[in-house]
């Protein structure tokens, strides 16, 4: 895969974990790729397959979603939800012959700024290596 390829990437973060470990990992002055784009959502528990599967018809070449750690949602048990979704959008794109790698759950504390540079720089290297979504046809013409 050539080096010029810089993949898009979604994250799906929740407000009260990982959008404020994202804001850590800003104000610490962590350096993760321009290329990761956060969603805030008030919970990973209202991330839907939908959401997941419209994120790579709309050009996304990896998608993952970082909730709160797990049995410390502020929503109860929203972050397992997610984590089951996530789970069948693996199997789905599995079974369409799409990497399922190309979607992935993190769970993280608001106190772990690092760790979300971290996981950017680690999902972006891993789609870096499968190359452009085969989904993304706007790409290739």
């Amino acid at each position: 895969m050539s080096d010029s390829f810089e993949p898009q990437i979604i994250a799906f973060c929740c407000k009260y974990c990982a959008y404020a470990a994202a804001d850590l990992a800003g104000s610490m002055r962590l350096s993760y790729p321009s290329n990761v784009k956060i969603t805030q959502v008030p919970c990973t528990g209202r991330v839907d397959i939908v959401h997941l599967l419209r994120a790579f018809e709309n050009g996304a070449d990896g998608v993952y979603v970082a909730g709160c750690m797990e049995g410390d949602c502020h929503f109860v048990s929203g972050n397992l939800k997610a984590r089951k979704r996530v789970e069948y959008v693996k199997k789905t794109l599995a079974e369409l012959g799409i990497e399922p790698e190309r979607v992935e759950m993190y769970n993280l504390s608001s106190a772990m700024g690092p760790r979300f540079a971290e996981i950017a720089n680690e999902m972006t290297a891993r789609i870096k290596k499968l190359g452009p979504s085969p989904l993304n046809n706007k790409k290739a013409a």
